[in-house]
């Protein structure tokens, strides 16, 4: 698979954007803005992706019915919710939150989408990600390092994708053959990587 974004699963995207409509993910002081095309604050220097950013992402990662995912820096939750909305009951996601009282929060925004397989932890300062067992099917990760985490890379399974911002440029890393392929895409303003 190359990186050119599968025009089904972009359709898949925007259908999930859709049903999933950012607003619900939001305080509720910012609602009003939710159809704006740029970053929303949340608090302690978070901020909800502007949506075509999200979108952007979303394409370029290619997520297939039933994988497995892990949604690195998942803020309110909306990312984590859409993820899921494309893996579909035969999937898992995982969303990592570093901020304790936004992991919460983000957590209950999920819940109230009712899809069981997505769940919203709050990250472990010390680990980067969460390794598993042969790895995850996708990583999306919503916060920008200043140089490539080794640490991530190895968590993405043989076929599988990564789609990471590093310092301003959009990342797709993908594990073909035992191989680690990287190709760059476009430049976005992120919040750092912690």
């Amino acid at each position: 698979m190359g990186a050119v974004p599968d025009p089904e699963r972009a359709a898949d995207v925007a259908e999930a954007m859709r049903t999933l409509a950012r607003e619900h993910f939001l305080p509720e002081e910012q609602r009003h803005r939710a159809g704006e095309d740029h970053p929303l604050p949340l608090w302690h220097g978070q901020t909800s992706s502007q949506p075509s950013t999200v979108a952007a992402m979303l394409r370029l990662l290619q997520v297939p019915v039933g994988a497995r995912v892990l949604d690195v820096g998942s803020g309110s939750g909306w990312t984590t919710a859409l993820l899921g909305r494309l893996v579909g009951p035969g999937g898992a996601v995982l969303g990592l939150e570093l901020d304790p009282q936004l992991a919460d929060w983000g957590r209950g925004n999920v819940v109230a989408c009712g899809m069981p397989w997505v769940a919203v932890e709050r990250a472990d300062p010390h680990v980067l990600g969460r390794p598993v067992d042969g790895g995850w099917d996708r990583v999306l990760v919503s916060a920008a390092p200043r140089a490539l985490p080794q640490a991530l890379v190895d968590q993405v399974a043989e076929g599988g994708r990564m789609v990471i911002p590093v310092r301003s440029t959009m990342h797709l890393v993908r594990r073909v053959d035992g191989r680690v392929l990287v190709t760059t895409h476009g430049s976005y303003t992120f919040v750092p990587l912690r």
